[in-house]
């Protein structure tokens, strides 16, 4: 006795399996938002500018020292960045570390509490290390070019009875608004001030891949220190819009290009694929086989269209939002004593546009350092 089968698979058809296959596809590579703690460094900088400007130099050490933590870590195994690399991941899904011109400042506000604390040298050694991250320029003429970083490691190694003079000629060699001064070893009042708003970043292109700077503002191009018999001047000395616009393309950028490429190819062969699927659908002969080949390329248009939407090449636009576009500094001698005064910052056209109120102790054997900004 002969029995038919009782069970016989059907072949699955090939809109069903192209549903499964895309689902599969688009299951696998949802991006989401940006990963739980991708964006602990970014609130750290902001805070600490934060904390600075309001005189919680406390505050401001501890997010600095977390920072840098993170800055120097090896991120050769971050998942994240590889991620990041990857065509189905935005570039926003790592974990934030900062451009060149973002992790240099935490190294300066750092390098500042190091030198308020009595400690010069470590000082010294953020201001060398904020030259480093500057030092991966693409252009060798922008490499580790802030006048105000060289010009600070000299002064520390001339008051520590050392020899400062590269320092002072790499600083006067690459300083764009205003060269700076001889040093005196003997100074003991120090200011550092800040003005204006920072580089603001933005994303441009067909896929948002480009990652672009708006230019910082300033109204301000020097303060001035009254306190007493002392008028210190504290011209600018660094352009941080300078900083970010001149280093030239990221390793991530030549990624992102790539994506976007890779989205757009995919994108126009999904287009063709759907035009000829269609079109052989519908032609006349042997209808089986043709309407198979019109379904095949009609599947194959929507899984290149299905990879196209889902490859992520935009450019991360986080940015450590509230940092100034100016950096000053000025260096004097004053006499022990306790003191009042005014920080007055001054517009091109030398008219005050904002005092803000000081007081501080000048004691023998440690340097005073003071800090102020024309932002709120």
């Amino acid at each position: 006795m002969k029995f038919k089968n009782a069970y016989s698979p059907a072949r699955p058809s090939t809109s069903l399996l192209a549903v499964v296959v895309l689902g599969g596809l688009l299951g696998g590579c949802a991006t989401g938002g940006p990963q739980r703690g991708s964006d602990q460094q970014l609130i750290r900088y902001r805070h600490a500018s934060d904390a600075m400007r309001q005189a919680r130099f406390v505050e401001a050490k501890s997010l600095l020292d977390e920072a840098l933590v993170r800055i120097e870590a090896n991120t050769a195994g971050d998942r994240s960045a590889k991620q990041a690399r990857s065509l189905f991941h935005e570039e926003s899904r790592k974990k934030f570390r900062g451009e060149p011109h973002e992790r240099v400042m935490a190294y300066y506000y750092r390098g500042i509490l190091y030198w308020m604390d009595g400690e010069p040298d470590n000082a010294r050694a953020c201001y060398r290390r904020a030259q480093i991250e500057d030092a991966d320029a693409e252009n060798k003429d922008f490499k580790a070019d802030y006048a105000l970083m060289d010009y600070l490691d000299g002064l520390v190694t001339s008051k520590l009875a050392g020899d400062g003079s590269d320092a002072f000629r790499r600083s006067s060699e690459v300083a764009k608004i205003e060269k700076p001064p001889a040093y005196d070893p003997n100074a003991n009042v120090l200011i550092f001030v800040e003005m204006g708003s920072g580089p603001t970043k933005y994303a441009e292109g067909d896929y948002k891949e480009k990652l672009k700077y708006q230019p910082g503002q300033t109204n301000n191009v020097a303060a001035v220190l009254r306190a007493g018999p002392l008028t210190l001047r504290a011209p600018a000395y660094d352009d941080l819009t300078f900083q970010a616009t001149t280093r030239g393309g990221r390793v991530v950028d030549y990624i992102n290009g790539n994506k976007a490429f890779f989205k757009e190819v995919t994108d126009k062969a999904g287009d063709g694929l759907f035009v000829i699927g269609a079109v052989a659908a519908t032609q006349r002969g042997n209808k089986s086989a043709i309407d198979e080949a019109g379904v095949g390329m009609l599947i194959a248009g929507l899984l290149s269209k299905g990879v196209s939407y889902m490859t992520t090449p935009a450019a991360d636009t986080r940015a450590w939002d509230n940092l100034p576009n100016y950096l000053g500094f000025g260096a004097a001698r004053l006499a022990p004593g306790d003191y009042s005064g005014t920080v007055e910052f001054i517009n091109p056209n030398g008219a005050v546009t904002k005092t803000r109120q000081v007081s501080f102790t000048v004691a023998l054997g440690r340097d005073t350092v003071i800090f102020a900004s024309d932002r709120e």
